[in-house]
């Protein structure tokens, strides 16, 4: 059901939104027990916290684009790898 806190971590953001679909549909089904809905909920939860932070991450890379003091504007190129 739920895994563990490490491996969603490791989830890159499309895999992790994959996995919240999954659970969506699951859920939407409601064919699983109170205690299954109860652990895919928390999972869920745990997904929606790691994509808010990943897209909060992306956001501010994006917002690196700067007014270079001369009317333009200097863009510095976004390293997705980089932490």
């Amino acid at each position: 059901m739920a895994k563990n806190t490490e491996e969603q971590q490791t989830l890159s953001f499309e895999a992790a939104l994959k996995r919240l679909e999954e659970i969506v549909e699951r859920m939407e089904a409601g064919e699983v027990d109170l205690d299954t809905m109860i652990a895919l909920f928390e999972e869920g939860q745990r997904l929606v916290k790691q994509c808010n932070s990943t897209l909060n991450d992306v956001e501010k890379r994006i917002e690196k684009i700067m007014d270079d003091g001369k009317g333009g504007v200097s863009v510095e190129p976004l390293d997705l790898d980089a932490e």
